[in-house]
């Protein structure tokens, strides 16, 4: 048996570790029936492993790579270069030599050969590798093929492979390399096949691009190629490109570059008939590895050839359906400004806090389904009432302008009204159940005293808080997972049916006043003020909070030293042991008891909250003591609150002005009481939220520490890698297989990579769309939320914890949610990647009376920290006014 060389026919996908991933997946090409795949062998991983361990040094030199820094190209080149050098100058052992001796005779000495490199980490579901290693076509002769063996192996050293593999976090050490010996095909067009479009991610489109000549011209991007799209064998798209120039193979071995005559540059590569052929060739190969695939091929003849294929690895993934409707799913982070990947636990939770689409209250809702860590909640069943589908896109842009849009495009396409789902009429009980929350915002906006409102808000959570820490105080094990499931189920309900009568009454008077002040007086003027420091929001006050204990710290400079080099495990011993901790710690105590239940992200169970990791709250505090007076937070929120009463009454003395101005002045000074009385609700229903999420969290801490003393997790924090369905069974059983643990954290590491789309078919196509704003050149576009328009320094702030801001700055995140609250007394003018007219940082942005626009795009990327920006709130535009400060 040969220890060097496998033949193709004795290869397959299990055969990765021996032959790499290109090596594999040929191997599994050439059991599929009907596919065509050019006879070869692998040069194995062990080739490699022995080959380079006659040499003395090359384990030195792979040490030296691991110092080398992948952004220093001088670094790359150098070490890279000395790697190759000695690769090149070692000779093959003996045994080797022979063993691809004989199997380039019994393929055929007379051939021309394809030599390709083939690493273990090549062509994987996570990460693709592709073009990382050398490619030698046209090799003829015993010797050139063994040349160009040991120049495959060097090639796993190109500078583009060691600074790919530092991207990646592979280990240089951790990837071998076999070398696919194939034998050339001479085709008359070759080319590149996605059994899903790459551009949309549509999993029913195949994309297919096609020239004339070797296919490696076009895998190297030298020359142009026609592009085909097929969709259920039907030939959607013909683009033909004009193709000059093309790749053949030289009869003396080599390749060569030459040039194609005038009438065929713009002729179709492949003909219908072969295009749909093709096509249904994919679809083959997709099935038989279970997953988009990534194909190389070519048409000699009238047989095509698959030369390779491999996993498309930037596809995001799609939400699971159990029909074959078309259904539309949308992101519920982006609404919630959390846009990361969730574990497992923090996905089940709030699966479970859905009311609907489950079949008892403990189970996980099947409207709401995982894709890539995140969430996506299936619009399909909503879609088929006719009254949603015309007010839905309406609603959407509150929270999301993109996700409005998206799901309107989605709507108006021509294949979604010519088979809509079927549909259906409002159900009576339906229309019984929301009828009293209707009335309440009706009668909030037409009653007259709201002024206990927020109080009586506070007492209700507060109570409601208590009975579910009763509850669940008062049992263990597996019952207390039960009764967490019924706390979850149950808190939308509750929370929504008393707080969405004052949240909408607060909402729909905005939209009121800015309406009825454009019909009567042509502007909305006082609108931006209006809105500024109303009373009782939840989340103001926890900034303002946060504002006092600056003010305790600013007068220790011991305590301000102390807190820049703070741990999280010894914080609160630390802060007693330094001069002035005594003082300053009730302060904090004070904070943390009413908000340490907070954090970024926290709809995602599994975050850490602040009391868990306080130090995450040190930069706001730092940077509020560098730019604020004692006391100027509080005079700011005051000075708000008097602007926005003098608003108020400018526009009721132009309302009075204008004909039967009385009616109108008094209408409107009805809408601004119960706006400015009603908008602080607006954060309690997810203060609500985020209390219970705590209460449960503790909980379940507690029973993965009886867990762990079981034996059964090994560290209580393994519980966030479970579903709560899974723990009860753990705790019920006493065994759980921690083997899932580490491929639960893998995927979590993955996914936490990708961009999730707002809008997603179940088809994978991801939906996009372009904001309603028009931007000017150069000009950034996205939701107008907080008017005005304001220049200043960009501050790019990915994590809250590593924030660094002065008075003055402009905040550019991916998104902000309670947890960023304390950045905005500093922030001059806000942008984000997603949000809408009434998420969090548009309704704070307008408290504070700052600039704001939403929604744009990569904002992150496309801004560079330290950029001078101008923000028009106006408008949605963001306009980038200096160069990158920092270009390398």
């Amino acid at each position: 048996m040969n220890q060097y060389v496998l033949y193709f026919p004795e290869i397959d996908r299990f055969s990765l570790p021996r032959v790499g991933g290109k090596g594999a997946n040929l191997g599994e090409l050439s059991h599929i029936p009907g596919i065509a795949v050019p006879p070869g062998f692998c040069v194995s991983t062990k080739a490699y492993t022995d080959f380079v361990s006659t040499g003395q040094d090359f384990a030195a030199l792979l040490q030296s790579l691991a110092a080398v820094d992948p952004r220093s190209l001088e670094e790359l080149k150098s070490a890279g270069e000395r790697m190759r050098n000695y690769l090149l100058s070692l000779a093959i052992p003996a045994p080797i030599q022979q063993e691809i001796r004989a199997a380039w005779r019994q393929t055929g000495s007379d051939a021309a050969y394809a030599v390709r490199s083939s690493a273990t980490a090549e062509d994987l579901p996570g990460a693709s590798f592709a073009g990382q290693q050398d490619t030698f076509l046209n090799v003829k002769g015993e010797r050139e093929v063994l040349d160009s063996v040991r120049r495959c192996w060097a090639s796993l050293f190109t500078d583009r492979a060691i600074a790919y593999r530092r991207q990646n976090g592979f280990g240089h050490d951790q990837v071998q390399l076999s070398v696919v010996v194939q034998r050339m095909v001479f085709p008359e067009v070759s080319g590149i096949m996605f059994t899903a479009d790459p551009v949309t991610g549509n999993r029913k489109i195949a994309a297919i691009d096609a020239s004339f000549g070797l296919g490696e011209a076009l895998v190297s991007g030298l020359v142009s190629a026609d592009l085909y799209q097929v969709k259920a064998d039907q030939l959607l798209k013909k683009q033909i490109a004009r193709k000059t120039v093309a790749m053949t193979a030289k009869p003396e071995g080599g390749t060569a570059r030459v040039a194609i005559a005038g009438p065929q540059q713009t002729a179709q590569a492949l003909a219908d008939p072969d295009i749909l052929r093709l096509a249904g060739l994919g679809r083959s190969i997709e099935a038989h590895f279970g997953t988009a695939q990534d194909i190389e091929w070519c048409l000699a003849g009238r047989q095509f050839y698959i030369l390779q294929s491999r996993p498309v690895t930037t596809l995001y993934p799609v939400p699971p359906v159990s029909d074959a409707q078309l259904h539309l799913f949308i992101s519920i982070g982006h609404p919630q400004m959390m846009t990361d990947a969730l574990k497992p636990l923090g996905i089940s939770v709030l699966r479970t806090i859905v009311p609907a689409g489950k079949d008892s209250p403990q189970a996980e809702s099947d409207l709401l389904q995982e894709a890539g860590g995140r969430l996506y909640l299936d619009l399909t069943p909503l879609l088929a009432y006719p009254r949603v589908r015309k007010v839905l896109p309406e609603l959407l842009p509150v929270a999301d302008e993109l996700l409005g849009r998206s799901v309107q495009e989605f709507i108006g396409r021509p294949e979604f009204q010519a088979a809509p789902p079927p549909e259906r009429k409002l159900d009576l009980a339906l229309i019984q159940k929301a009828f009293p929350t209707a009335f309440g915002i009706l009668k909030n906006i037409l009653g007259h005293d709201q002024s206990r409102a927020i109080a009586e808000l506070n007492r209700f959570s507060a109570g409601q808080l208590r009975a579910n820490r009763d509850r669940l105080q008062a049992v263990s094990g597996p019952e207390r997972i039960t009764r967490i499931q019924e706390i979850l189920a149950s808190l939308l309900p509750v929370i929504a049916a008393k707080a969405i009568p004052y949240v909408g009454a607060a909402f729909l008077t905005y939209k009121l006043i800015e309406t009825l002040s454009h019909r009567w007086l042509g502007d909305a003027a006082e609108l931006r003020a209006i809105s500024k420091s109303p009373p009782g929001n939840v989340t103001t006050e926890m900034g303002l909070a946060l504002g006092d204990v600056a003010d305790a710290v600013r007068s220790h400079p011991a305590v301000i030293e102390y807190l820049k080099q703070a741990a999280d495990r010894t914080f609160w011993d630390g802060l007693k042991a330094v001069p002035g901790g005594a003082e300053v710690l009730p302060a904090f105590q004070d904070f943390f008891a009413r908000y340490g239940m907070r954090g970024t992200g926290e709809i995602d169970l599994t975050r850490p909250r602040w009391r868990e990791v306080p130090t995450s709250l040190v930069p706001s505090i730092l940077s509020h003591i560098q730019s604020f007076q004692p006391g100027q937070h509080r005079h700011a929120f005051r000075a708000g609150k008097t602007e926005a009463e003098l608003a108020a009454a400018r526009l009721l003395n132009r309302l009075r002005e204008t004909p039967a101005g009385f009616l109108k002045a008094r209408r409107m000074k009805r809408l601004i009481e119960t706006h400015r009385a009603l908008i602080g609700a607006r954060e309690h229903p997810k203060y609500f939220m985020v209390q219970n999420l705590d209460l449960i969290k503790q909980a379940l801490l507690q029973e993965a520490a009886a867990l762990v003393a079981g034996g059964v997790l090994e560290h209580p924090e393994d519980i966030f890698w479970l579903s709560l369905p899974e723990i009860k069974t753990a705790m019920e059983t006493r065994r759980f297989d921690r083997s899932l643990i580490g491929v639960r954290r893998e995927k979590f590491e993955r996914d936490a990579k990708l961009s999730p789309p707002r809008a997603i078919t179940s088809e994978g196509e991801i939906i996009t769309v372009k904001p309603g704003a028009q931007a000017q050149p150069g000009a950034l576009a996205g939701s107008p939320v907080s008017a005005g328009t304001v220049e200043g320094r960009a501050r790019v702030i990915l994590r809250l914890e590593e924030a660094r801001m002065d008075k003055g700055d402009i905040l550019v995140a991916p998104y902000t949610d309670p947890g960023w609250t304390p950045l905005f007394p500093l922030a001059a003018g806000l942008v984000t990647e997603v949000g809408g007219l009434m998420t969090h940082g548009s309704v704070v942005a307008r408290e504070y009376g700052i600039p704001a626009v939403v929604g744009v795009d990569n904002a992150t990327r496309r801004i560079r920290d330290g950029q001078r920006i101008r923000v028009d709130g106006t408008r949605g535009l963001v306009e980038i006014l200096e160069p990158d400060p920092d270009p390398t």
